[in-house]
């Protein structure tokens, strides 16, 4: 999640494959961007701090040039990166939703939250 969150991508949940049987990987972490170069500095994130962290450099990488959707698959994780306007199109979470899911709260970005203020 740090990577992700290091370049402030949002909306990250974790779908859970651990308990599944013939599943692709053990966890999907999908998350988004807000523009096509946030996915792909997302992507470049994710990577570095992988690398540096764990000492592992992803099996397959797709679509990293585009900027509406990044994968980055370390066989047992593999991670999906989306546009924030493209990731509803996939649906994944719906596509999995028999798997066990979890949302990560976004950081604060230190910016009020409008709805903290109702208007009068």
């Amino acid at each position: 999640m740090d990577g992700i969150q290091e370049v402030k991508g949002s909306r990250i949940c974790i779908v859970n494959f651990s308990t599944m049987q013939n599943s692709v990987a053990a966890r999907f972490i999908i998350c988004e961007g807000q523009s096509n170069t946030q996915v792909e500095a997302i992507a470049r994130s994710v990577e570095e701090f992988t690398e540096k962290v764990h000492g592992e450099s992803p099996w397959m990488k797709q679509g990293l040039r585009g900027g509406q959707w990044a994968l980055l698959d370390y066989a047992d994780v593999v991670v999906h990166i989306f546009h924030k306007d493209w990731r509803g199109h996939y649906g994944l979470e719906e596509l999995w939703a028999d798997a066990p899911q979890q949302m990560i709260p976004d950081l604060d970005d230190g910016k009020p939250d409008p709805e903290d203020f109702p208007e009068y």
